[in-house]
């Protein structure tokens, strides 16, 4: 069997990381995950190929030599992945889709000509569907409740991608998340008893990427990284030991819920290993409306001091913020321009309340008849589906408000420097001819021919003088301001 896996394209959003691309001359920031590991799970005899539509053009030629064709994609990709589809039946080839953008009957209606649905986790469903085909008894959807035991799962084909075409490699340690936030689509995805790879399942995935010659960014894309402690910890010293071993050939960033902040030894061993980078979903500053979706975590203290603690055991903040909930007032917006200015986030993704499929907010909301179409997957495209409280123009008005603000030049890199003066780096990196190159470009781009040259010199020089090992930082982030910006700009107008 010849095996096509194909990965739909994303429109510009805030994690595309476009514009900040070209400074590192890369193609796309991470590579498709959930394919790269379901080529492992397939028939080791099978030919595969993998064609990132993000990375280059999906031609005729890739199509007519597979036998069969597997997609992957999440909501936001539902255009690119439709267009797919057409393609491949245009050859009469068998599609097989799985991944969060099938995960309803409405959903599953979109994509017509779809042969084979793989659906939920795919070390369940996909052997199931492997067995049928070979009979010759192949179903339309595959489906389970069943969560897997993920000390299983194999780890990803990584010879089907070009490192070179990467900003950040992706790994899985974990899933599932023991939060239970209203919003949220991960519990009915992965269950909230959250479940681990063991230390030494991890160390061979590192060994992978490493043997396979990447080194640099590395995101474990986990629900929440810090959801079982007992676990994480133990996996945490043994990747210790294999950084100092190997000097230090990875830096990784991950998601984590903010009680990351309470444990002084996770903060120490995560630190110890390297991480630079944690996104914490923060939302808002409204006590009301964080209790009103369920986020008891973030409710419990200080939320600032919670940021400024991390920041000073080495790892930078980046938050997740959001407006549109039942109890926000009229002062939300001024009081989430404040909160994410306090706080020194300048990686500050500001979303409306989307309800997701089948999440506790989606039943709650159309219960109450409220919602008005299928969320696009994507919260910070200035998209509603559902009627809100506050008014859809009010609401809408304040959320361009606060994208005004928060990436206007001034505000941004102001909260760079709040972020800086509290930022501890420990991070251990090489400094390559990429990131030079990078530097040179920043200069050019943004400390030459931008509004906001000095701003960034500013910026540059005050780091190199008075906390120089957090200079890589401070450069980056102002690459990340043109992204930041032109993002901000195509919602606003």
């Amino acid at each position: 069997m010849n095996i096509l896996l194909v990965y739909p394209k994303y429109p510009e959003t805030f994690w595309g990381f476009k514009s900040a691309l070209k400074f590192v001359s890369k193609k796309a920031a991470f590579p498709p995950l959930g394919l790269l590991t379901v080529a492992s799970m397939l028939p080791e005899e099978w030919s595969k190929k993998l064609v990132d539509v993000n990375i280059t053009e999906l031609k005729d030629e890739h199509i007519s030599w597979a036998n069969m064709v597997f997609i992957s994609a999440m909501i936001v990709q539902e255009k690119s992945t439709q267009e797919i589809i057409k393609q491949c039946k245009s050859q009469n080839k068998i599609v097989v889709a799985g991944g969060p953008a099938f995960t309803t009957e409405t959903q599953l209606e979109k994509f017509k000509g779809v042969d084979h649905f793989v659906l939920n986790e795919a070390e369940i469903t996909l052997p199931l569907f492997l067995k049928d085909f070979k009979n010759g008894e192949a179903k339309k959807i595959y489906t389970s409740s069943e969560r897997p035991d993920i000390t299983k799962t194999p780890a990803p084909l990584w010879s089907l991608i070009r490192f070179r075409d990467y900003a950040t490699m992706l790994v899985q340690y974990s899933r599932g998340c023991p939060f239970n936030c209203e919003f949220c689509d991960i519990i009915n995805m992965n269950g909230r008893t959250p479940r681990t790879k063991t230390p030494e399942q991890m160390i061979n995935e590192f060994n992978s990427l490493y043997n396979a010659k990447w080194r640099g960014s590395v995101f474990i894309v986990d629900d929440n990284f810090i959801g079982n402690k007992v676990n994480v910890k133990e996996m945490l010293r043994l990747l210790i030991q294999w950084q100092k071993k190997h000097k230090y050939p990875f830096k990784f960033l991950t998601e984590a819920s903010i009680n990351l902040a309470d444990d002084k030894e996770l903060l120490q061993l995560m630190s110890a290993a390297n991480f630079y980078n944690i996104f914490l979903g923060l939302e808002t500053p409204s006590m009301d409306s964080l209790k009103e979706c369920g986020k008891m975590q973030n409710t419990t203290g200080d939320l600032a001091e919670a940021v400024k603690t991390i920041h000073q055991n080495g790892m930078g903040v980046m938050g997740g913020f959001i407006v549109g909930f039942d109890n926000d007032k009229e002062n939300i917006f001024e009081s989430q321009i404040k909160f994410i200015q306090q706080i020194g986030v300048a990686t500050a993704m500001v979303g409306l309340l989307n309800a997701l499929p089948q999440t506790r907010l989606w039943h709650r909301l159309k219960a109450e008849g409220r919602i008005l179409k299928d969320t696009t997957g994507e919260n910070t495209d200035g998209n509603l589906n559902f009627v809100p409280k506050m008014g859809k123009e009010k609401l809408i008005k304040g959320y361009k408000k606060i994208l005004t603000a928060i990436y206007s030049p001034k505000f941004y890199y102001r909260r760079v420097n709040t972020f800086i003066k509290n930022y501890k780096p420990t991070v251990k990196s090489r400094i390559s001819r990429r990131d030079l190159r990078a530097f040179l470009r920043s200069v050019w781009r943004i400390g030459i021919f931008s509004r906001t040259r000095l701003l960034y010199w500013r910026l540059i020089i005050k780091t190199f003088f008075t906390k120089t090992k957090a200079l890589p930082v401070a450069i980056e982030l102002s690459i990340y301001w043109l992204h930041f910006n032109k993002t901000s700009k195509r919602i606003t107008g």
